[in-house]
C-alpha cells in the first residue's frame, strides 16, 4: 500500500472512481501518451484518483489531469432537461506500466 493511499478513507477511494470511459478519442489518447480515461466523482480532486487508481489497479500513477464537461440541454417530449455534468481524469501511467479491464490475469 502506498503512502498515498494511506492518507485517504479506503471507502471513499473505492467510490471515486465511477467508470472507466472506452471510446475512440479514449484509445487515442492511450495509445499515444499511456494514460487512461475514467469517469470521476464531481468532488474528487486529483489526489484522491490517483490513490483510487493505485490503490484498485496496482500500477504507478505519473500524473493525472482533470476535464469537467457542462451537460448538455436536451429535450425529452414537450419538457427541456439537461444531462447530468460529467468530471473527467485522464490517468497518466508511468512507463511500463499497463492498466487490463478486461478482467483476465496478465
Amino acid at each position: 500500500m502506498t503512502a498515498a493511499s494511506k492518507k485517504f478513507d479506503e471507502g471513499r477511494l473505492m467510490a471515486v472512481l465511477i467508470a472507466p470511459i472506452v471510446s475512440e478519442k479514449a484509445t487515442h489518447v492511450a495509445d499515444k501518451s499511456n494514460a487512461v480515461t475514467f469517469k470521476v466523482l464531481q468532488d474528487a480532486t486529483k489526489p484522491e484518483i490517483k490513490a483510487a487508481v493505485e490503490l484498485m489497479f496496482k500500477v504507478e500513477v505519473k500524473g493525472v489531469s482533470v476535464l469537467n464537461i457542462k451537460g448538455k440541454q436536451k429535450k425529452f417530449g414537450r419538457s427541456i432537461g439537461r444531462r447530468d455534468n460529467i468530471r473527467k481524469a485522464y490517468v497518466t501511467l508511468q512507463p511500463g506500466q499497463e492498466l487490463n479491464f478486461s478482467g483476465e490475469a496478465a
